[in-house]
């Protein structure tokens, strides 16, 4: 018998969305961990708000709406709001009931903004690794380190003189400039729209771009990222972020390792890691001239594993910029920068756990 497309709609509904989550969805999971991370650092949220006055937005619900923007790939604030409103698997994962209101995109990114000064993504990324379900994962003795370059919210067009010396874009929307025959650095010219970006190349062969630079500090059992910061894009910021990131790790008295590709083979970085008493697992430059890693490294041969999990690390760079939105931020300045990459890759932690446990089963 042929079913009828007559629509009925119904004044009631008796089904909870708890019901209309599959058991075995992934975010299940990852509810479950974020929502206990969340319950700690209730004392870290209240200092960001004032006693009286109108509600805001719950900082809780902001990171969980957060989260499914980086999952999900959801380009713009506005459209997130869109999808919360009618997709009832955003709705659960945020905390919203079916009958509450989403609120307006500009509200949304406005009360964001009281976290971004904050310092709560590194604190986010902190508690998601001391969190059970994580830790069981995490390797304390082997690591590797890189960094990634993060295209900057600004035009090259906004990359003036510092003395005001050069000529304007021509008027308009997309004004014409010639840049042919004028020398350009980061110590003579700045972006007037971006003062923190830096115009940098990651090689001889690439597109110079104003840029900052993503750091990330792997564990080598699970490909995990245990430690993460952004800073202004230079020569030497990839080996100062990668000291400041183990030496968080507390060695002590046990001997770490550290692996890395060629860019960290300098003999004041090998020297560095070999006084905090971490092996120096970094891939040789013998292109133009003596590496620093001689065979006091080579010859074990925890040297060789370390050279091939090191590459995984680019994995998290990869998510972060093809599903996570970040190719080319949305957010001006170091510091708002920083909260977007750190938070993203709490973002790729997390969304790896259901895989994990699930296999460690």
């Amino acid at each position: 018998m042929r079913g009828s497309d007559a629509a009925s709609g119904a004044l009631f509904s008796y089904v909870d969305m708890e019901a209309r989550v599959p058991a075995t969805h992934p975010l299940r999971t990852i509810r479950t961990i974020v929502n206990e991370v969340l319950d700690a650092p209730d004392t870290e949220f209240e200092v960001l708000y004032e006693g009286t006055g109108r509600q805001s937005v719950a900082p809780e619900r902001l990171l969980r709406a957060s989260l499914l923007q980086a999952f999900y790939s959801v380009r713009s604030e506005r459209q997130l709001m869109e999808q919360i409103n009618y997709n009832l698997l955003f709705r659960w994962f945020v905390g919203l009931g079916i009958d509450d209101a989403v609120w307006d995109h500009s509200t949304f990114s406005k009360n964001r903004e009281r976290l971004l000064g904050a310092d709560v993504a590194a604190k986010f990324l902190a508690a998601v690794l001391r969190h059970p379900k994580v830790t069981r994962f995490l390797s304390d003795e082997h690591f590797s380190v890189d960094g990634t370059l993060v295209e900057a919210w600004a035009s090259l067009k906004s990359f003036r003189a510092k003395d005001g010396s050069d000529e304007p874009p021509a008027p308009g929307r997309n004004g014409e400039r010639d840049f042919h025959d004028e020398k350009r650095s980061n110590e003579t010219h700045a972006s007037t729209t971006d003062p923190d970006a830096r115009l940098y190349r990651k090689g001889s062969s690439q597109a110079a771009k104003l840029s900052y630079m993503g750091h990330a500090l792997m564990e080598n059992r699970h490909g995990l990222v245990v430690g993460a910061t952004l800073t202004p894009a230079t020569g030497t910021a990839e080996r100062e972020a990668a000291i400041k990131m183990i030496v968080r790790r507390s060695p002590g008295a046990r001997r770490l390792t550290l692996g890395a590709d060629k860019g960290y083979d300098t003999k004041n970085f090998v020297a560095d890691l070999r006084e905090l008493n971490i092996a120096p697992h970094v891939a040789q430059n013998t292109s133009n001239r003596a590496s620093a890693i001689d065979g006091r490294t080579t010859r074990h041969p925890g040297y060789a594993v370390s050279q091939i999990i090191r590459k995984r690390i680019e994995e998290s760079f990869a998510w972060t910029k093809t599903i996570a939105g970040l190719h080319k931020t949305k957010h001006r300045g170091v510091g708002r920068v920083a909260f977007q990459f750190v938070f993203a890759m709490a973002a790729y932690n997390l969304i790896r756990m259901p895989r994990l446990l699930s296999t460690a089963a």
